[in-house]
Formats: C-alpha cells, sequence, structure tokens
C-alpha cells in the first residue's frame, strides 16, 4: 500500500500474512520495494519460521523479479501469482488490508522511521490482542497453539501484498 509522509513524501507498506494462521508476519515499510527487499524479508520470516511452501503475489514488479524466483528455485517455494484485476485470487491479504483504515487512515507519520513504528505497534496489536473470526475468534497465537502442525500435512503459505 502507499500512504504519506506528513511532508509529501510518499512510501510504501509491504505486508506478509501467513494464511493458515492469519498472522502478520511483517509489514516493512520504505520509499520503495524491490525484489532483493523481498528476499531478505522472505529470508528473515524463514529463519523464524521456516520455509513456506507456497507464497502468493501480486503481480508488481518487485514480485516478478529475478531474485525472488531464484529463492524460490533454490528453496522448491511455488510462486501464486494472483491473477490480474481478480483480488480475489488472495482474498487473506485482501481482507488484512483494512489495515489502511485502521492505521494508515488515522496516523500522520513524521517520517520512514514513525511510520515504521506506528506500524509495528499496530500490526503487534493485530496478533496479539485481536481475535480473528475465521479462527473461532482466537488470537492467531492461541490458534497455533490448538494446531498439532506436527504430524499434519501443514503448509505454511505467505502472502505477500504491495499495492499501490
Amino acid at each position: 500500500m502507499t500512504d504519506s509522509l506528513f511532508n509529501g513524501h510518499r512510501f510504501r507498506s509491504l505486508t506478509i500474512v501467513d494464511n493458515f494462521s492469519r498472522e502478520c508476519l511483517s509489514i516493512d515499510v520504505g520509499q520503495h520495494i524491490k525484489g532483493e527487499d523481498i528476499v531478505g524479508l522472505v529470508e528473515r520470516i524463514k529463519s523464524m519460521r521456516g520455509t513456506p511452501n507456497f507464497i502468493k503475489v501480486d503481480n508488481g514488479p518487485e514480485f516478478i523479479s529475478k531474485e525472488l524466483d531464484k529463492l524460490a528455485y533454490e528453496n522448491k517455494v511455488t510462486l501464486d501469482f494472483s491473477q490480474p484485476g481478480k483480488p480475489t485470487d488472495n482474498a487473506y491479504i485482501e481482507s488484512f488490508n483494512g489495515f489502511r483504515d485502521e492505521c494508515l487512515n488515522i496516523n500522520w507519520f513524521l517520517s520512514l522511521d514513525d511510520a515504521s513504528e506506528r506500524i509495528e505497534e499496530w500490526r503487534r496489536d493485530y496478533n496479539d490482542w485481536r481475535p480473528h473470526s475465521s479462527l473461532d475468534n482466537l488470537i492467531p497465537s492461541e490458534y497455533l497453539e490448538k494446531q498439532d502442525t506436527r504430524n499434519s500435512v501443514f503448509s505454511p503459505i505467505m502472502a505477500c501484498n504491495n499495492l499501490g
């Protein structure tokens, strides 16, 4: 998503959500987000959560990059691109993007650091305090605790979005 600082300078936010647990794994903020930024973010998440089997992405240029394609190939990760003009192809991330109304539209950001801090506070609240109806009104961590993913065919799917 794109938003602006108080002085009109635009910034982008890249959201990554685990479709299984509905946990927002990251919201990365920057003036420009490139393929190598996404790779670094996925590598960081991979070190904490393991390698996803699928990454569902839109068709932004940052997702159609040699760097992300290489990461997917080396880790046997399927990149699943949504159809252009079909936001329902990536419904979980689209519903998550309500964060515009709940965070971006109600804050006045003084700098990229300020935006990162406030957005991170919102992400923590979203993950740690807000029950999700799709998770039987549990928060993501409670939902994950109740799941026995060790012996199941659990395949994490990350959904990424960087809409303008």
